[in-house]
This record gives C-alpha cells, structure tokens and sequence, in this order.
C-alpha cells in the first residue's frame, strides 16, 4: 500500500471511530457493534504501530470515550478512568501473560477474574465515609457530575458500613439495569405510551443522564463495584493495609458496595481460560448482560510496577465474548451522507432479533467493502451484533442468493454501484486515488454537510454555542435561512421565532449563547472550521506554532508540515482547504461579524529544535517517568511514537527494555540512556 493510501486510511479509521465515539458515548444511541468498533480500533492501533511518522495527538488511540454532556456539570478525575486494552482468543491472553511474566520477571501471576458488566462507568468520591460526589468516565480525564442521580440509586451506600474509613475514598463500579428489570420497565413503558430502550446498557445510561433526579430514582438501577482509585489517610491505627486485588474488594464489600459475586482468583493462562470458560457457558444465565470477563494481576505492587500506556493498565485486559449473530435479508443498500461528505453505503435489512435487540441497519462502511463481501439487495447475510444497535454484515450466504433463473444464470440484483452524484444536493460524488471514502463535492452547499458543518462548529470543543442542536440546525438549514457558520452570526429574534418550538424566549436564549461565541480561542476557532483531519490537538499545535490567523492563511503546504503534529495528510488537507474561495469568504465573515480572539505570537524556530525528530522510549528511567520525558521531548518539537521502526531516531532506554531495545540495535538506531537524552536536551 502506497504511503499516500496508507495516510488515507489511518485518517478514514480515526474519523469512523470519532464518529461512533460521539454516538456511543454522547448521545447513548450506538450505531455500529462493538466487534466492529473493536476491529476498526484494533486496525488503527496496527497501522499507527507501523506508521509511527503518521500517529497525531487527536487520534482516537490517545484518548478514553467521549466528552460530558453540556447539561451536567463537569468533574476532572485526578486519577484518569482508562478503559481496558482487549483480548479476542486464549493466544491473546496468554500474550498479556507473558508480557506482565517477563516485566515481573516471575514464572506465575495471580489474576483476580471478574465479570465484564455492560452498563455505564462511574466512580464514586466518598470523604470521611459520606458519598460527596459522583460522575460518569466522559472522556476518560472529566466526565459528567450525576451526583444527585447516583444518590437514587439504592445498591449505592451514601454512608460507608462501620465506623473506621478513609478520609477519602474513590471507588470505580458499574451501574445497570438486570435483565428481569428491564423487561418490567419496558413493559411499564410501553403501557404508558412512554419511550422504550432498546438494551439494558442504553436503559442505565439514559437513566443515569437524566436532568430530574425524580425520573432517575423511577429507574431500577444497580451498582457494582470493581477497583479503587484513590485510597487516603486512615484515622484508626493499626490502618488496614492491602497487598492483594482481591483482599481489596472484600474490604470494599463489607463497607457496603456490591461485588460481582463471580469473583475469581486463577494461576496463570490456564486459570485464565478455564474463568474464561465457564463465564462463557453461565452467561445467559446471569441476571445481568456481560460481553467478557476482565483479568487483573492480584498483586497490587506488581500493578503499580506494571503501570500505564497511554490509554489503558498494562496489569489489566479484558477478554470480550464472540459477537452473537443472525440470518436477515438485504432490502435495500442506501447512501448517507457525512459532514466531510463522506459517503457511506448503509444496508437496510429486514428485521432481525440479534442479542436483544430488533436492528434493521448495518453500515457498510464504504465502497469497496461492498464489493469486497459483495453485498446484493435481496442477500442473505449473516449479521453480527455484540451490544449495539446496528449490527455488521460479516457475509453472504452465496448459495441463497436469489438468480434470474432457478438453475443458475446470472444473480436477480446487480452489485452495488456507488451513485456519481450526491442523493441529497445532486453534486458530483469522487473518490481520490489515495482515499477509500468517496464524498460529496457540494460542500456547504449540501444540506447534508451543511448541518453537519454547523452542528460540529456549535459543539462544546468548537464555538461552544449551547442550545444549538440537531433539530434547530434542521430547520434552519432546511427552511433556507442559514447556509454557513456565519450566518448564525446574523441571525434575529424574527428568524428564529417561527421555528418549531422557538418561542421569543427561547430564541433570545440562542442569540445571546451565539453572541457569547464571538469571544473564543484561536484553536476552537481553526477546530470549529471542520478541515478534515485537523482535531483539537492539531488545532491547538497549529494556533501555538503560526500564533495568528493572518500567518496560518498564508501558509504553504510545506510550512504548514513545520507545525508539530502536522504530517503531510494533514497539511494537504489544510492546503485544499484554505485553497477553496467560499472557505475563505466564510473565514473573513465570521472575523467580520465580530468573532475573536487574544492576540498570540508564532512560535520561533529556536523553540523547537527537535522538530521531525521520533524518540522512543522503553524501560524505567533512573529520576524521569515516561511522560516527564514525553513532555521534555515534545516541549522541543519532537515527537515520542509506541514504537521502534526504521523511522525512529533515537532510542531511550532505561532498565529491563524490552525488545524495542533489541529492535533498535538491529536497526542501527542511536541508543541514549537518561543522563544523554538530558543532554541532548540542553544542548
């Protein structure tokens, strides 16, 4: 695969996989099944592994779920609340065996094994034994304040059991909904004309999102507990010490809280497969959903040892459950229609009973992986759905595939062809040479694009213009009145009064959040834009590096590539952008309408001496942690990458390296140890 083919996909995978972040973790509505956001994570985890050069900070692989929701106030987590990395087979878990085996330089590991709930993350700040604050993952490092809503929820203890705790106490657990409740729920609902939900996770999480507490405590919600964050100053003496996971939750469960009462302590792979095992043949009959099991090391010093990557606990995986999956028939194969002008073929199936849930949409992702399962309308397939709405089609069942004439001939339905011309604004489809996704030429003049646009420079991360969702973007849009980002600039009380449930009230509250917009940061502004590949971090590298919008406009696509983070997809992107008058023309009317922003200075040169240099790093530093060194290096221009490849330039090695160690002598890479990288540094 050509470099430029190989950029191309890394920035389809990131942008699918932000897309089904905000679907998932903002808006509970899921849209692809999780074996299918696992294969599309796990593809971009490999190529980012092998295209180092390529890897930016806004990657979805650098970050944990998704942002809190407006509504709630927002909770920072001093500890960050990291999801765990995955293991599909035995081959995979016995490969995290033997990477925590040969860290610890041990022949056996204790693994304290649990259940893998299908709810809703959260964690639990109790001071002095009182429960003082609750709040979901978010993002992984702030998520949403539900403190009131998780107060409602009975199997939480608002006062520890005893009388001996911690000044303070974090506790990490699940909330959800057991199977018998739900359905009685939805029964409830469904008698009272009210919404019904399509799973239990979605059920607890809607539940635990709601603004009225009232409507929280109606909901049969349940909590389990599984770790502890934090763990501060006891005031009995002797305090109580822990060496073991396991000893931990037993510690947890007399103060209170729920344990999972299938709880495990194995010895090795072999243990870890028989837990597997049998939690694979109990599952349906537990009264709640799981989609795995979680393995643990049970020595808390070895965890501490073990420690981080970026995203998840090296002393941790989880093991996730095969995908359950169904026959259905292909009706129709549709196209819809992304803010980039993605174009993505969609299967709309007949209905079918997959994992819980009736699911008559897969998406089919694009073009070419239509024609490579070779998906026809009138297919049987087999449909694949791991705890989420839409499902993946894995196959066809060729030998029902329906023909012109019963005994052979050609098939009754042709394969797919994708359309030349957008479905909604008729503009010209075209695929780049370099690129799988084929998108819609029309821009802002697409009305699909066009809402797609305006929600995106609305969003928290953008302009942040609160009260501006999805039916008001529909209808402005669809009634004509705006048709660009700066048209919400000129918007008046007597364009928006008419709109569907926008009285005068309501439509001052938007005026004065738009207004309150104009006042921002120069990288919300370049993020609000919508360049395709271009993220918050990229934003913020390309505000600190250029410092003023004048200089960023001005830029070449070589300059631009001089901005950290900023690789030649990126920066082509960019280019094509700025390149494009109406673009411009949109830029100068948002500046003109009075959006602004502190003035800022470009970064010199001489600020970043290490720019186009890739460290690596391995082992443990004598005084440095990894991300001490890591934010050395990048505070330089440089760049630190996951692993070695002819690429690399240097190597920094601590003690027990590693195979990337071996790697990079094979490579002839420069190896530093802490006292030259430091010098280097200086230098």
């Amino acid at each position: 695969m050509a470099a430029s083919e190989i950029g191309g996909r890394i920035a389809w995978l990131r942008e699918e996989i932000e897309r089904h972040n905000r679907a998932y973790y903002m808006r509970d509505a899921p849209t692809i099944p999780d074996a299918e956001y696992d294969r599309l994570f796990r593809e971009l985890q490999a190529q980012e592994a092998a295209h180092p050069e390529l890897v930016t900070a806004d990657s979805p692989t650098r970050r944990v779920g998704g942002a809190p929701l407006a509504e709630f106030g927002e909770v920072s987590h001093e500890i960050p609340m990291l999801s765990l990395a995955n293991a599909f087979s035995l081959e995979e878990a016995g490969a995290f065996d033997r990477r925590c085996r040969e860290l610890l330089g041990c022949e056996a590991i204790d693994y304290a094994c649990e259940p893998k709930f299908d709810g809703l993350a959260i964690s639990l700040r109790y001071e002095n034994g009182i429960f003082v604050r609750g709040a979901t993952r978010g993002d992984g490092f702030r998520g949403e304040d539900v403190t009131q809503n998780l107060r409602t929820v009975r199997s939480i203890p608002l006062r520890l059991a005893g009388s001996e705790w911690p000044r303070l106490l974090e506790v990490r657990g699940e909330v959800l909904i057991f199977r018998a409740d739900f359905e009685a729920f939805n029964t409830h609902q469904r008698a009272s004309g009210e919404k019904e939900f399509v799973n239990p996770r979605n059920a607890a999480a809607g539940s635990l999102r709601q603004l009225d507490p009232k409507v929280t405590a109606q909901r049969p919600l349940r909590f389990f507990a599984y770790a502890v964050a934090r763990l501060e100053e006891f005031g009995v003496s002797p305090a109580p010490t822990f060496s073991r996971h396991g000893e931990l939750m037993d510690w947890l469960g007399g103060l209170g809280f729920p344990l999972a009462a299938e709880r495990e302590v194995v010895r090795g792979v072999a243990g870890l497969a028989g837990y597997y095992e049998k939690m694979a043949a109990r599952r349906h009959a537990l009264p709640y959903d799981i989609d795995g099991v979680v393995y643990k090391v049970d020595c808390l010093a070895d965890q501490e040892r073990l420690g981080h990557v970026s995203r998840a606990p090296r002393f941790a995986i989880a093991r996730k459950f095969p995908a359950e999956e169904a026959l259905t028939v292909v009706e129709a194969i549709e196209v819809q229609v992304g803010r980039t002008g993605a174009i993505t073929p969609v299967a709309r199936l007949a209905p079918v009973f997959v994992g819980g849930v009736t699911v008559t949409n897969a998406t089919l992702h694009n073009e070419a992986e239509v024609r490579r399962k070779d998906v026809r309308v009138g297919d049987t397939v087999i449909v694949r759905r791991a705890g989420d709405v839409i499902p993946e089609v894995v196959a066809v069942v060729m030998e029902r595939r329906p023909m012109k004439d019963l005994f052979g001939g050609e098939p009754l339905h042709p394969g797919f062809e994708l359309p030349k011309t957008c479905p909604v604004c008729g503009s010209a489809v075209e695929r780049p040479a370099d690129e799988a996704i084929a998108r819609c030429t029309g821009g802002l003049f697409c009305p699909a694009q066009r809402k797609q646009a305006l929600l995106h420079f609305a969003s928290r991360r953008a302009m942040d213009i609160e009260g501006l969702g999805e039916k008001l973007v529909e209808q402005l849009v669809d009634n004509a009145i705006i048709k660009t980002p700066a048209g919400l600039y000129r918007l008046g009380i007597p364009a928006l009064a008419h709109l569907d449930r926008m009285a005068e009230k309501s439509a001052s509250n938007i005026l004065a959040a738009i207004e309150r917009s104009k006042a921002t940061t120069l990288a919300r502004f370049i993020y609000a834009l919508g360049i395709r590949n271009v993220g918050e971090a990229t934003a913020k590298d390309l505000a600190r590096y250029f410092g003023t919008l004048e200089v960023l406009l001005r830029a070449s696509e070589t300059e631009l590539q001089q901005a950290p983070e900023v690789g030649p997809v990126v920066a082509a992107s960019i280019a094509h952008f700025l390149a494009e008058p109406h673009n411009v023309e949109v830029i100068e009317q948002l500046c003109a309408a009075g959006v602004r922003w502190p003035a800022g200075e470009p970064a010199t040169r001489l600020a970043i001496p290490l720019a186009g240099k890739t460290f690596v790093l391995t082992g443990t530093l004598p005084t440095l942690t990894r991300d001490e060194a890591k934010d050395r290096i990048e505070a330089l221009g440089g760049k630190v990458a996951g692993s070695v490849s002819k690429k690399t330039d240097y190597l920094v090695a601590g003690a027990d390296p590693g195979s990337k160690f071996d790697k990079a002598r094979e490579l002839g890479i420069p190896v530093l140890d802490e006292i030259q990288l430091k010098e280097l540094l200086e230098s």
